[in-house]
């Protein structure tokens, strides 16, 4: 998962082989047509966007940096899906044919899907369960206030829990059901896949009020536990302070691959970029973000998608999912190889320890990986951004998809399209993917696939661009 805070970048991606910065990186792009019309019950309509009173925007207008009044927020009506657990993941292609081009590369979202759940849901629980049971505050955090300079996540923690119970009972009801309090706001979800019931902490504020109460930092730490075992996605939260910077004030980064939640929390945007070297983001992002999140309004959340590869273990060497479902009802399990196989949350093959990497320098894997094609994914993320309407925090959703190398290369054009993307890349760009790992030998093995699709399928299937972006 590229980092949280990866930069507004490349419409073509480029997600920081240190991860630097998941979260600023916006989010993806809505599926496909014919995948939109999958997740959608018949009767359903398109939802609208949601609203803001003039009154509410005018408070807006006049706040000072660091200051956020809440306010009310209608939101959208939400479509209903499918059972995840029948979806397979959304087949993400975000690379593209020739020059490569940095930019923020972000799209309006769908309030639809604000969340993407599939069959992959369960192994995305209990891999985030694991982690929170054995790194604890270094993968689940929120800082408490800094006098005079920015507030806490802990509002938003609690906000964001309530906001994602809902709209997850409402778009996948046959997935998550819930109980109310007699207020009507949510106390627990039942995650149905996984017969796990979830207590949620009592909501921020109590409608119609806009009165928000206090919110501990231990209460927001479970209220994000809780968050991160519900969704598939990682999850930051930025929160603006009085120098009207955005700061990484908590969140709940579980499965990032290629950087720390430690070597970024407490950091403002600026600084998480620069710190993860990402690619021409002084140049020619820096100002384009600052100036887009202190505009970004609650009712307009955004996408956007990029891509990396990843080197796992040998399939020889590998684990496998049956060995998660039978250790699966266990409350720690202590192998990291056995409930990750394929290095999800942290990719030790290419960067080596979790606990001992090195921020800021060079990958250093413990022992040089077996590169092969079998031993070679696509790792992207889908990353989302939203405002929240009543602690005025923003938060990033990252999820992660990784899809082996030799499944993609039968696709058709797809070898050829993901090697000229490759070839594309300027050499800071290059470095940053971590390309001298893997360059030669995916290459070699892309060339020969698309070789064997124009023999067979002419020069059209070796061009074929897909469905548009991002697949």
């Amino acid at each position: 998962m590229e980092s949280v805070f990866a930069t507004f970048t490349s419409l073509d991606i480029i997600p920081p082989f240190e991860r630097g910065i998941l979260f600023v990186v916006l989010l993806a792009i809505a599926a496909a047509i014919a995948y939109k019309s999958e997740r959608r019950s018949p009767q359903s309509s398109q939802s609208t966007s949601g609203s803001i009173a003039y009154s509410e925007k005018s408070k807006l207008k006049e706040r000072e940096w660091g200051e956020w009044p809440p306010i009310s927020f209608s939101y959208p009506a939400v479509t209903s899906s499918q059972n995840p657990v029948n979806l397979k993941p959304i087949p993400y292609r975000p690379f593209k044919w020739g020059a490569y081009h940095v930019t923020m590369g972000i799209r309006d979202m769908p309030w639809d899907e604000w969340i993407e759940a599939d069959n992959q849901m369960q192994s995305y629980y209990y891999i985030k369960k694991h982690r929170i049971a054995t790194r604890g505050t270094n993968v689940v955090h929120i800082l408490p206030d800094k006098a005079g300079v920015v507030k806490s996540a802990s509002q938003a923690a609690v906000e964001l829990v309530h906001d994602l119970a809902e709209y997850l009972s409402r778009r996948y009801p046959d997935a998550f059901s819930v109980s109310r309090s007699t207020t009507g706001s949510i106390a627990s979800v039942t995650i149905v896949p996984v017969n796990d019931t979830l207590n949620l902490p009592p909501a921020l504020a109590t409608k119609p009020s806009l009165e928000l109460r206090p919110v501990s930092i231990e209460e927001a730490e479970h209220a994000m536990k809780i968050s991160a075992l519900l969704v598939q996605d990682d999850l930051a939260l930025m929160v603006e302070g009085t120098d009207g910077r955005y700061y990484f004030q908590g969140g709940a980064i579980c499965v990032p691959g290629f950087w720390r939640m430690r070597d970024k929390i407490g950091l403002p945007l600026e600084d998480i970029h620069i710190q993860g070297h990402v690619p021409q983001y002084e140049t020619k992002l820096h100002h384009s973000m600052d100036r887009y999140f202190k505009r970004m309004s609650v009712e307009k959340p955004i996408i956007r998608n990029n891509y990396f590869f990843q080197v796992i273990p040998p399939k020889d060497t590998r684990h496998s999912i049956d060995e998660l479902s039978q250790s699966a009802a266990e409350s720690i399990i202590e192998n990291d190889s056995i409930v990750d196989p394929e290095e999800l949350a942290w990719s030790t093959t290419t960067n080596g320890s979790e606990e001992t990497f090195n921020h800021g320098h060079p990958i250093n894997p413990d022992k040089r990986p077996v590169v092969a094609a079998e031993n070679l994914r696509l790792r992207t993320e889908r990353q989302t951004l939203r405002r929240l309407p009543l602690s005025g925090a923003i938060v990033f959703t990252i999820r992660t998809y990784l899809f082996p190398v030799e499944e993609l290369a039968k696709e058709p054009g797809i070898p050829a399209r993901m090697a000229s993307a490759m070839r594309s890349w300027p050499e800071d760009v290059r470095r940053y993917k971590g390309n001298g790992l893997y360059e030669k030998v995916m290459l070699e093995y892309l060339d020969k696939a698309a070789e064997g699709q124009l023999r067979t399928g002419g020069e059209e299937m070796m061009k074929e661009s897909g469905r548009g972006y991002p697949f």
